[in-house]
């Protein structure tokens, strides 16, 4: 490759990049996305209000069940729940990481399971985490950390059990492979779990840049296997979980052996309101 071609092909791996930052940008800063939650409620057998949702809430038999005043307005899905001027209504059971949205006004309610509890979370436009969210920080997008790996599926998923962001949960996922690669002159590996998009990987980690420039607890790839085996780990698209900037999240820790013995300078950094506990 000649310099003209070396040179166009930077600017384009830059300008991807770019265009891909802005809209990961966009979609944290959503409206009802993370950056709005108010609060991180685990609701119990005894019916109690929530702060920032109508209604009390219990959990009992495995559903939740929620007792609205005539007052109160829930919908889902666009249709009012309080059809009788004091209704009680149920959801679930949920499946463990999965979650319905439920509208209150311009709150969404969000109700999920995690850790194998059920978890309510209000997400509010007027949050002032949204409100003041700045961005956040990357590295300069550098080529030398974008990478090509292998995925060598287990010949069993392993369950894997990894820490919370926050005590007393724990996640468990089915782990189907893992990644081998090389950086920085070491051979590599990263145990994957399966992504949200099909047919996707994601991969937690932390590196000798985590509570340095880089977020301390973990960061995400995603990446997509091709049918050989063959993958591509473009660490400049490592980013934040959103236990990164609040404390209203039950983020996963990466598993014990996705500890990398480098430092991936490349992805996020630590978000702006974060600075401080670097």
């Amino acid at each position: 490759m000649n310099a003209t071609s070396a040179g166009t092909a930077l600017e384009s791996f830059d300008a991807d990049w770019q265009d891909w930052h802005a809209a990961h940008e966009r979609n944290r800063a959503h409206p009802h996305g993370f950056l709005a939650v108010t609060h991180l409620h685990w609701p119990g057998a005894e019916a109690t209000p929530l702060e920032g949702a109508p209604g009390t809430w219990r959990v009992d038999n495995g559903v939740v069940r929620v007792v609205l005043e005539p007052d109160e307005s829930l919908q889902r899905d666009g249709q009012e729940l309080n059809t009788e001027g004091g209704t009680a209504v149920t959801f679930g059971p949920l499946e463990e990481r999965s979650g319905i949205n439920l509208a209150s006004g311009d709150t969404v309610i969000e109700v999920a399971k995690r850790g194998g509890e059920y978890i309510v979370r209000p997400r509010n436009p007027g949050n002032p985490l949204l409100q003041e969210y700045q961005g956040t920080p990357a590295y300069t997008p550098n080529a030398a950390f974008s990478v090509a790996g292998t995925y060598v599926p287990f010949e069993v998923p392993r369950t894997t059990t990894v820490g919370a962001a926050v005590e007393g949960i724990q996640h468990v996922y089915e782990a189907p492979g893992e990644i081998r690669f090389k950086l920085a002159g070491q051979e590599l590996t990263l145990t994957a779990f399966n992504g949200h998009a099909p047919g996707s990987l994601s991969v937690l980690f932390t590196d000798q840049t985590s509570g340095r420039t880089t977020y301390q607890a973990n960061r995400s790839l995603s990446v997509v296997p091709a049918a050989d085996g063959t993958v591509h780990l473009d660490f400049n698209r490592a980013v934040n979980l959103p236990c990164a900037y609040t404390d209203l999240a039950t983020c996963p820790l990466p598993p014990a052996e996705n500890r990398l013995p480098v430092p991936i300078e490349a992805g996020e950094k630590i978000p702006y309101e974060r600075q401080d506990q670097k």
